[in-house]
């Protein structure tokens, strides 16, 4: 049997990187989650890495969670697949713990780090949450407001408007 694979030029979008490193938060580290990062890493060879932050990113992609970390991320995943709000508990930088009512819309990884992406009740705001710094989450069953990821990914070059000059 001879399987033909057609080829897309096009890269991966922001969008569908974020899908794809939700996807394998939910595998966590077992067989299936090894066969998959073999495969991105393989979809990953055919783009342009000259940039060290995108590579360092899909790096990031492709290495597994650790278990309690991967557990937390499949709570927010459910969350955002069921359109609940989670309660995270969250340190910050400075080490100041707050519980937030969270909106998730989408993970995803930038650089060495996971975030969840998400409107932060607390701060009424587009907020971005680094996984290590997520203690606890807490689904819940407050319903989400429906959010197009493409419009919450933070590092994602936005495309400029063509201006109309007369």
């Amino acid at each position: 049997m001879t399987t033909v694979v057609k080829h897309d030029s096009r890269p991966l979008t922001t969008a569908e990187i974020a899908a794809l490193a939700l996807s394998l938060a939910h595998l966590g580290a077992g067989p299936q989650a090894v066969t998959a990062r073999r495969g991105l890493q393989h979809a990953f060879q055919h783009l342009d890495l000259d940039d060290d932050v995108i590579a360092t990113t899909l790096t990031t992609l492709t290495e597994p969670l650790p278990a309690d970390v991967a557990a937390r991320a499949r709570l927010m995943a459910d969350a955002i697949t069921s359109r609940l709000n989670v309660r995270l508990h969250y340190r910050d930088a400075s080490g100041h713990v707050t519980v937030r009512d969270v909106e998730p819309v989408t993970c995803l990884v930038h650089r060495e780090y996971w975030y969840l992406v998400g409107v932060c009740r607390m701060r009424r705001a587009i907020r971005a949450f680094r996984f290590d710094r997520i203690i606890a989450v807490e689904p819940t069953l407050t319903p989400s407001r429906p959010h197009l990821a493409d419009r919450f990914l933070p590092f994602q070059r936005r495309k400029r408007r063509a201006s109309n000059a007369a």
